[in-house]
């Protein structure tokens, strides 16, 4: 169905310039940017369910239909055509029964922050494109690193998400570990560098250790105890096997908030063993960033105040629009590793000048002024407020473990101290393979329903079932009514599948 518009359309001629925004279009400029705001809360407003169960074979052929050589008439036809590609069928993380991946609903300070940035157009590479915008980042920066407690010399920089981060927490480690090492001594050392993390740990450990050049081997993985964390006797054991194999460890990567499980390293105990050995450590709080304003689950984050470097994905846990994270280090002098001087954009006289050009920091040269939304976030809501929100999420969680581990048709993995549900349907009786096929075939029939959303991951060989929990507005309510879904949808599957054996078993031979 399409929905009415209420764009008011320029009658005067129009020309490519016309387009531009400048002030002879202002009035062009609010008319459009309301019709596109009145159709998505309109829309938000109407959805029945955090998805239509689209597939992609009845999607491509609209967008594929798009001519992009003969623009439409108005904005109004556009947000029409926008309607039937895109909003319809989009995943809305709004809605109280999505509960798959880690995408947060928005908070709306945010969406005035993105909606300024957007149209001032700020570049944060230097401070002749961005000017106070320069100084809004590097005030959350310090703002973050003293809420982490990483002391008076630590700096950071705004980064694209959680994968960025890590990669860059990972070459200013590399250049740590390199450091005073001739170009021969680099060619001998690269191959041979190591990187100890958990088995839990975000596959990006992985993808930052082949760009950084390492060897195929390079990443350590150290197995989780049963509850998925990753324990600090066997980091400390593979430092000392590495260090006799003579394989330099440029860093630890401990994670606060695990993808699959929302679990927690013991990050004090791994900070002591990565300072008696001397190693970089690094934590990967994508998600468990969150805790960071809690009122109430703060101390989860005890010993991340003696990382030498931090990830944060505030469009996880702080309820942001994507992109807003960041990379912190302890030290900010480790930031020059990312540092490369151009005449035409930020010459090393700048640096004598004390210019504070963010590219000095940066893997990115243009970049968004991501941090408007957090500065605006904080300046209209303030942490606490935040920090309730996330704790709201963790708590229903919470509720929704206990509420799947009461139930005789789950199985639970281990109890989050975050916001992730980790479970199986899996009724008493039921063959382990049945219970693989019956769970992947009720993930995929509930999306294809659009009533609810939830992700799927495969934990010791079998196939598991996630919520996670990033929405204040999700009720147990809602979690009980997406597990009834998911036991219908497996059950009815285990049924025939049950059903279609017993028909071929009892089959005449002849």
């Amino acid at each position: 169905m399409t929905l009415p518009v209420h764009t008011t359309s320029p009658t005067r001629p129009t020309t490519a310039r016309s387009h531009l925004f400048n002030e002879g279009t202002v009035d062009d400029y609010r008319a459009a940017v309301a019709a596109g705001v009145d159709r998505v809360a309109r829309r938000v407003t109407e959805v029945t369910g955090p998805f239509t169960g689209v597939r992609p074979d009845q999607v491509a052929p609209l967008v594929d239909a798009v001519d992009l050589d003969r623009p439409l008439p108005d904005t109004a036809a556009a947000l029409d055509e926008l309607e039937q590609v895109y909003l319809r069928d989009a995943v809305y993380f709004h809605h109280p029964r999505y509960l798959a991946h880690l995408n947060c609903p928005v908070v709306i300070p945010a969406l005035v922050g993105e909606a300024v940035l957007s149209a001032v157009n700020s570049s944060l590479d230097t401070w002749d494109q961005s000017a106070g915008g320069t100084l809004i980042e590097r005030r959350l920066i310090d703002w973050t690193a003293a809420r982490i407690g990483l002391g008076p010399a630590a700096d950071g920089v705004f980064t694209s998400g959680g994968t960025q981060s890590n990669l860059h927490a990972l070459l200013l480690a590399r250049e740590e570990a390199l450091a005073g090492a001739t170009p021969t001594d680099r060619r001998i050392l690269l191959p041979r560098l190591r990187i100890v993390t958990s088995a839990a740990g975000h596959f990006s450990v992985q993808k930052a250790a082949k760009l950084l050049g390492l060897a195929p081997d390079a990443v350590v993985v150290v197995q989780t105890g049963p509850d998925r964390r990753m324990r600090a006797g066997a980091v400390r054991h593979e430092l000392a096997r590495c260090r006799r194999d003579g394989l330099p460890v440029l860093a630890v990567v401990a994670t606060a908030g695990t993808t699959d499980f929302g679990t927690i390293d013991p990050l004090d105990e791994i900070a002591e063993v990565c300072a008696t050995a001397g190693t970089w450590l690094h934590v990967d709080a994508a998600y468990g960033c969150g805790l960071l304003v809690s009122p109430t689950r703060r101390h989860l984050l005890d010993g991340i105040e003696r990382a030498d470097s931090v990830t944060v994905d505030y469009h996880k846990s702080f309820f942001q629009p994507v992109s807003s994270s960041a990379v912190l280090v302890r030290d900010r002098r480790t930031l020059r590793h990312a540092t490369w001087h151009a005449d035409y954009l930020n010459p090393a006289r700048m640096v004598a000048a004390r210019i504070p050009n963010q590219v000095d920091k940066s893997l990115q040269t243009t970049r968004r002024f991501d941090a408007l939304k957090l500065w605006l976030t904080l300046r209209v809501m303030g942490p606490d407020a935040v920090g309730e929100l996330f704790d709201e999420v963790c708590d229903r969680a919470a509720q929704a473990w206990e509420l799947a581990a009461a139930d005789p048709r789950f199985e639970v993995l281990t109890r989050s101290p975050l916001s992730t549900v980790v479970f199986r349907w899996r009724p008493a009786g039921t063959p382990a393979e049945l219970a693989d096929a019956a769970n992947l075939h009720a993930r995929e029939a509930l999306a294809a329903s659009g009533l609810a959303v939830v992700a799927g991951t495969r934990v010791d060989g079998r196939q598991h079932l996630k919520f996670t929990v990033l929405n204040p507005a999700t009720t147990v309510e809602d979690v009980a009514g997406v597990l009834d879904l998911i036991a219908e949808h497996a059950g009815r599957y285990a049924h025939t599948h049950a059903a279609a054996r017993s028909a071929e078993l009892t089959c005449p031979v002849g």
